[in-house]
């Protein structure tokens, strides 16, 4: 099911209001763990012709991303993930995977998983690697602090430090070099299935905040990579 996703590029003191005001009306996410948030770390693969990337550039309606996530710098979690954007809406396939899965994934050699659906992301990106050649290419990281709303499956996110870096073969370790990525320090994220409640709406409202259809990954892909820039 495709959800609607909205991204603003917030000032410092804009976004740290918004956090104050869902922080007294909204339920944080079941995955927080403290006040101040996580972490959340992820590997970006695109294919031989960078793609994806390229999909970004040109802004195309349709679009996919191939990653690999944990949270916390923490192995407790992997998920692996095809993400899908049409438009402003977006649609994710993801499931939990192994360490051994994992490096087998991004050294570009297919793995096996009993009672797998086609679209599992499993088998995604098994085939991409068969075809497109998949490989990683940035690690992209921030800190999120994450809220809830049952009606309408509303889940809002503020993300900070946004950082990058080329260190694949690094992924989920705490001496990797990271480059900060400025264009992008403050981010609110909004995601809903049907309908956004008007008393949330108004909860965002506020004099500086710019929507945009940013990419995490195209920045730093540019920033990792001084390509495009």
């Amino acid at each position: 099911m495709y959800r609607v996703e909205n991204k603003y590029v917030c000032q410092k003191t804009d976004l740290a209001l918004l956090q104050s005001r869902l922080e007294s009306v909204l339920k944080s996410d079941e995955n927080q763990k403290s006040y101040s948030g996580y972490t959340v770390t992820s590997i970006y693969f695109d294919d031989l012709f960078d793609s994806y990337l390229n999909d970004t550039i040109d802004g195309n309606c349709k679009r996919e991303k191939y990653r690999i996530r944990i949270y916390n710098h923490s192995w407790e979690v992997i998920k692996l993930e095809v993400k899908y954007k049409k438009y402003n809406y977006v649609m994710k396939k993801n499931r939990q995977i192994s360490k051994e899965q994992m490096w087998s994934l991004m050294a570009g050699e297919s793995v096996r998983q009993s009672n797998m659906s086609l679209d599992d992301p499993v088998i995604l990106f098994n085939l991409a690697i068969k075809e497109r050649g998949l490989r990683p290419r940035v690690i992209v990281e921030y800190d999120r602090k994450a809220y809830v709303f049952e009606s309408g499956n509303v889940r809002i996110t503020l993300d900070r430090n946004l950082r990058c870096s080329r260190q694949v073969d690094r992924f989920g370790r705490k001496e990797i070099i990271f480059d900060n990525i400025k264009e992008a320090n403050n981010i609110l994220e909004v995601k809903y299935d049907e309908f956004l409640p008007g008393f949330i709406a108004q909860l965002l409202e506020t004099s500086h905040m710019n929507q945009s259809s940013y990419s995490k990954y195209r920045l730093c892909r540019e920033a990792s990579e001084g390509k495009w820039i």
